[in-house]
């Protein structure tokens, strides 16, 4: 236990500042003044956030956490200013703690014991703080395999889950290859969140350790496609002892109303991945922006978060972002009770910036120019009949839009080809079928992430790709040593 007294003595959540609004819409660095070499300012609102960790009995936080963070024993050592230690038991349970401690959601603040009756630890602040100090003071360094099994792994897809699972794989003396379809690796880290929620300088690091522990990466390969660069299923498994499928939920839900063949209409992903591929440089010859334009879009969560941000730096005219449910409570109701992840209204970095919002808000359909692009987006309050919610006549109304972004998630990984190539089976929704281990119905053939469990976290993404790395590991050598997730749901059976 880090202070006995902590939480008595310090009673609120401490977070570094964000960025002036002003100041950081003309740039794409990220919202928090996170400092880079950290000061003793910074170094003590982190330990007295630590400092409020409990001795709770039984840490509901591991069970928020599907990595299963040892939350209260890092939380312990930063508080005792044991930094190294700290990102010790850090990368003990995770992989890539820089992208969660940005990215993720935090369901272990939702679980936090303190959050019960006051507000919750600054979990995922103290983590994202830990392995930026490890990495400033050189203490990430290669973790090169003690051994070398002579057995070769193939990783599809470069996202966490994939990457999760290439470094376990290869720090257990396998030959690991992640064969990515695009020209860069990170999946969706490099192109689907954007540089002011995660710089990609954070990716580009980790994967120099990665290429130092020997793991492999082939980007512009297409598995099971026909094309230039193209990889057959057939070659895939003659090449690799193994293969794991890591390939995302890739299938955007659409929305079928009257005007959506429309120009200006687009998939909120194919949006972001252009702005991201701006800033790192690449030439677009026609490039999606929204500079000048009204923007809306379709979906309230962090993807439509994300695309609120990206809109506003480019200069966007007006932003509204679209929810079909009813604005959620600013404080956990009776239908979300505590240690549950609750639905709250939250105001992210790209909420403070700008924009409006709007709930009840059904989209029935768009207007269209005489030159076949949107001009508008014609919405109704929203009711709810027979369990569903339904657009109510007679609230219409219509909103300016030249260009519509749809951030409504997504509905099945894709790569028919690939899959149907490898003859694995998938299930109503789409998503690849696999056993309690990992493996598909077609032996040799793993799955991780969210083309097996649907679109989901980043945590969940990274446990799952450990939890497959182990099943592998198993596979090859009939045991493995590798560490899985403790949530039961991100575990395999015993290896």
């Amino acid at each position: 236990m880090a202070d006995p007294r902590g939480f008595l003595k310090h009673r609120d959540r401490e977070l570094p500042p964000r960025r002036p609004v002003p100041v950081r819409l003309m740039d794409w660095r990220e919202v928090y003044e996170i400092r880079e070499k950290g000061g003793p300012d910074g170094l003590s609102r982190v330990s007295r956030q630590a400092g409020r960790c409990m001795d709770c009995g039984i840490p509901f936080c591991h069970q928020g956490c599907p990595l299963g963070n040892l939350i209260p024993e890092w939380n312990e050592l930063v508080y005792r200013e044991d930094w190294h230690e700290a990102a010790e038991r850090l990368h003990a349970t995770n992989n890539f703690p820089e992208f969660t401690g940005r990215a993720c959601p935090a369901p272990c603040e939702s679980s936090c014991v303190l959050g019960i009756n006051q507000p919750p630890v600054t979990i995922k602040n103290i983590e994202v703080s830990i392995i930026d100090r490890a990495f400033e003071e050189g203490w990430v360094q290669p973790v090169e395999p003690t051994r070398q099994t002579g057995r070769t792994v193939a990783v599809v897809g470069s996202g966490p889950a994939g990457l999760a699972a290439a470094q376990q794989l290869t720090r257990a003396g396998h030959t690991v290859v992640v064969l990515e379809k695009d020209d860069r690796i990170g999946g969706l880290l490099r192109y689907g969140i954007p540089e002011f929620k995660l710089e990609k300088r954070h990716l580009e690091r980790r994967l120099e350790q990665m290429r130092a522990e020997g793991t492999c990466f082939r980007t512009g390969i297409e598995v099971g496609g026909t094309g230039e660069g193209a990889l057959s299923a057939a070659e895939l498994r003659a090449r690799f002892d193994a293969v794991i499928l890591t390939i995302g939920a890739q299938v955007p839900r659409d929305l079928p109303v009257d005007g959506r063949e429309a120009t200006g209409i687009h998939p909120a992903m194919d949006y972001l991945t252009q702005a991201n591929r701006f800033v790192e440089g690449d030439w677009l010859a026609d490039p999606l922006t929204a500079e000048g334009k009204d923007v809306v879009i379709i979906g309230g969560g962090d993807t439509g978060a994300d695309c609120l941000g990206t809109a506003l730096r480019q200069g966007a005219r007006s932003v509204t972002t679209l929810a079909i449910g009813q604005q959620p409570p600013a404080e956990r109701d009776a239908g979300h009770p505590w240690p549950t992840h609750p639905v709250l209204f939250e105001v992210s970095g790209s909420h403070e910036e700008g924009g409006d919002r709007s709930f009840l808000a059904s989209t029935t359909g768009f207007e269209v120019d005489e030159a076949g692009a949107v001009s508008g987006i014609r919405v109704a309050r929203t009711r709810f009949e027979d369990g569903r919610r339904v657009p109510t006549p007679g609230t219409e109304q219509v909103l300016p839009a030249q260009l519509v972004l749809i951030a409504m998630g997504f509905s099945g990984p894709g790569g028919d080809s690939l899959l149907d190539s490898l003859g694995v089976a998938r299930d109503r929704r789409g998503n690849i079928e696999h056993s309690a281990n990992w493996e598909t119905d077609v032996p040799g053939v793993f799955t991780a992430g969210d083309c097996a469990r649907g679109q989901s976290l980043i945590v969940w993404a990274i446990a799952e790709g450990r939890a497959a790395a182990a099943a592998v590991d198993a596979h090859l050598m009939g045991s493995s040593s590798l560490p899985v997730p403790v949530h039961p749901s991100a575990s395999p059976l015993t290896l």
